[in-house]
């Protein structure tokens, strides 16, 4: 008994010792079940050993709580916008695959960017389309040409700065002007939620992907064909922004809700039918000058010497 006692009493003290050093902890046993979060629990088993855990808050509160307390960087300096471009090729691959498959009901935002918005998708596709439709626009020239002599061709290199000053400014001002008309409705209509602007970017950047097998596709020299493979490029990419937009302007009126989304729709077939009719037109056949021809005298006339030699000059 005295032995027990003297076990008990030789435990409590090593408790007693850890708790100095530790205030915030709380001794239990190992039949314990509940804990309070947030505290060093103490384990004592019978043959005199402990052990100290301490309980983990979950990854996403952790998470919430970190970028909460971590400061804020102004939107002049470099690290503002490196999170933007802090995505993973598996990240990226699942948002080109939800633009390029759209399902009605199926948010892109929500299911997609999930709160997370990036710049880096968006940035290497229009750089993609745009290269590319440059390069596929002059090879559709020197193909013709290859077929056709009569075709005059020449590198046309301005094609790479007409393609990335269009492809940018369409998917950087039509997001702009479509989020400020959506701020705009939102003081009118006050459930209208709107996305951020990085979000809305980030739709109209990877609705872009689809034109980018498209535009290879052009140089099949089958014209209907051609506006085929445009048109199915052109409803899959219209259809995921229309429903990505849907849950936010269904909010407002039926007329402001259809007039949007007619715009939206109209702007993309321009840019589509835009891209098609610039980088893809035919050049028309060299020019070849007929050839001279005689003037041509009575048959009574015969020509003389020296009109010989004037026609010869002429």
């Amino acid at each position: 008994m005295a032995a027990a006692d003297g076990l008990a009493f030789h435990e409590f003290e090593e408790a007693t010792n850890l708790l100095a050093e530790t205030p915030d902890a709380a001794t239990t046993s190992k039949s314990d079940q509940l804990t309070p979060k947030g505290h060093v629990v103490v384990a004592v088993g019978s043959g005199g050993s402990y052990g100290v855990e301490e309980e983990v808050e979950e990854e996403g509160d952790k998470t919430a709580l970190l970028q909460e307390e971590k400061p804020q960087p102004g939107f002049w300096t470099f690290s503002y916008y490196q999170s933007f471009f802090d995505v993973d090729t598996s990240q990226v691959l699942d948002r080109i695959k939800g633009s390029l498959l759209p399902w009605p009901g199926h948010n892109f935002v929500r299911y997609h960017l999930r709160n997370r918005p990036d710049l880096y998708g968006p940035f290497w596709i229009c750089a993609t389309l745009a290269f590319v439709l440059a390069v596929t626009g002059n090879l559709t020239l020197v193909l013709a040409q290859r077929r056709d002599p009569s075709v005059h061709y020449s590198p046309q290199f301005h094609k790479v700065t007409v393609a990335g000053i269009t492809i940018y400014c369409y998917a950087w001002l039509v997001p702009l002007a479509l989020w400020g008309f959506l701020r705009w409705r939102k003081g009118v209509r006050e459930r209208m939620g709107p996305y951020t602007f990085l979000e809305t970017v980030c739709i109209y950047g990877y609705s872009l992907f689809i034109f980018i097998p498209t535009v290879v596709l052009w140089l099949i020299p089958v014209p209907w064909l051609q506006w085929l493979f445009g048109a199915l490029a052109l409803t899959l990419s219209a259809a995921g922004l229309v429903f990505t937009l849907w849950p936010v302007v269904r909010e407002d009126t039926r007329l402001v809700a259809a007039v949007l989304l007619s715009t939206v729709v109209v702007l993309h077939a321009l840019l589509a039918m835009g891209c098609k009719l610039y980088f893809f037109q035919p050049l028309p056949p060299e020019h070849v000058a007929p050839p001279s021809q005689a003037t041509s005298l009575p048959p009574n006339i015969l020509p003389t010497p020296t009109m010989t030699r004037s026609v010869a000059t002429s």
